[in-house]
């Protein structure tokens, strides 16, 4: 007897494997062969929700793959705009638990940022998300459903085609290698999105970027690294204690080593925390050694906390000491904090009245 538990999610199968799936399927039951690659068009091509909008296929044959396939396609919940253009999307999952995604536009690229957990938890002090708790692993369906539900909304409100896919949404990516690995794949060769225009976001899951060290294609690699040193790194990111930073910079040589991969070291910039003068030399001498540049965060307010980003000076300060040790950095500003859609504000409406995590003074 099928179920929904039995049916596999066609949307998660990589590509080969849905190709496959679908010859065997179509073919015991009499259908031509050439309904494979009509099949995969609206998944691929038209990011169809369901088998009854595939139109130039039979009803029955519609009617049949309803009944064996699963096609992850999340409910909207919520839409919510930026004065910016950014748009966040709020996605509820068939069991209930909701995700969010977002769409960043500027003159030259649509980025979509994605989730790969319900939740998160890697527990990082500055990040709301962080603080919401860590309730489930997203399937390769959904996380591939988020671009595909977002690729289809922007399509129909004129915000044009998605050029890059950051996973920088909810949760930690590299802690869920069952299901990005298989996304990353369906993405680049289903949804032909090049590999360099998929950057996977880490605060540091040394396992993780091994794997990403050996993997053929070029996927870009994003470094939470927030702090130069164990000492401060390990109160922002409680991950330090199991992957200390000597251990992540050996991985992140391998990584490196692997030719054609940038790496983006991400570093917030927090108001007396993450910004005394003396860090921007040791920023500099941690990533000096990477064909790798800097995005410098300021901080993005989260209800609760004290902390506050970073005057535009000191800012200016870090690039200015990165820049004369030739390492390429920049400020990365802030898009759709009106919406709570900035880096780190994902789900920042359930960490109402959290305290910061008290650092200790340099």
């Amino acid at each position: 007897m099928i179920t929904a538990a039995t049916r596999p999610d066609l949307v998660g199968l990589v590509p080969e494997e849905a190709e496959a799936t679908l010859r065997t399927f179509l073919g015991e039951r009499g259908h031509p062969s050439y309904r494979v690659a009509q099949v995969l068009t609206w998944v691929y091509d038209q990011d169809s929700l369901s088998p009854g909008e595939m139109s130039n296929l039979p009803r029955a044959l519609r009617d049949q793959l309803a009944e064996a396939f699963q096609f992850t396609a999340p409910e909207v919940a919520k839409i919510s705009r930026s004065v910016d253009g950014t748009t966040k999307q709020l996605w509820r999952l068939p069991d209930g638990e909701l995700i969010e995604s977002v769409l960043i536009p500027t003159s030259s690229r649509l980025t979509l940022c994605i989730s790969s957990q319900a939740g998160c938890a890697m527990a990082c002090s500055f990040c709301a998300t962080g603080w919401a708790g860590y309730r489930r692993q997203l399937s390769p369906g959904e996380i591939v459903a988020q671009y595909r539900g977002a690729r289809r909304w922007a399509r129909e409100n004129g915000y044009g085609e998605i050029s890059n896919i950051v996973f920088m949404g909810m949760g930690e990516p590299l802690m869920n290698p069952k299901a990005l690995f298989p996304a990353l794949t369906i993405l680049s060769r289903g949804y032909r999105v090049g590999a360099r225009r998929i950057t996977v976001s880490t605060v540091g899951v040394v396992p993780g970027i091994l794997r990403m060290a050996e993997m053929p294609e070029q996927f870009r690699l994003a470094v939470s690294l927030h702090a130069p040193n164990h000492e401060l790194r390990q109160q922002l990111i409680p991950l330090e204690k199991k992957y200390p930073l000597p251990e992540l910079l050996d991985a992140l040589r391998r990584f490196d080593h692997a030719g054609g991969k940038r790496i983006t070291f991400e570093y917030v910039m927090i108001d007396g925390v993450t910004d005394a003068p003396e860090l921007a030399d040791e920023l500099a001498s941690v990533v000096g050694e990477f064909t790798a540049f800097v995005n410098l965060i300021p901080f993005n307010p989260i209800p609760g906390t004290e902390w506050r980003p970073s005057s535009r000076a000191r800012l200016s300060y870090f690039v200015q000491q990165l820049q004369a040790r030739g390492i390429s950095a920049f400020v990365r500003e802030s898009r759709g904090s009106d919406i709570a859609a900035a880096c780190g504000q994902l789900r920042a409406e359930v960490t109402q009245g959290r305290k910061p995590v008290q650092i200790s003074a340099r």
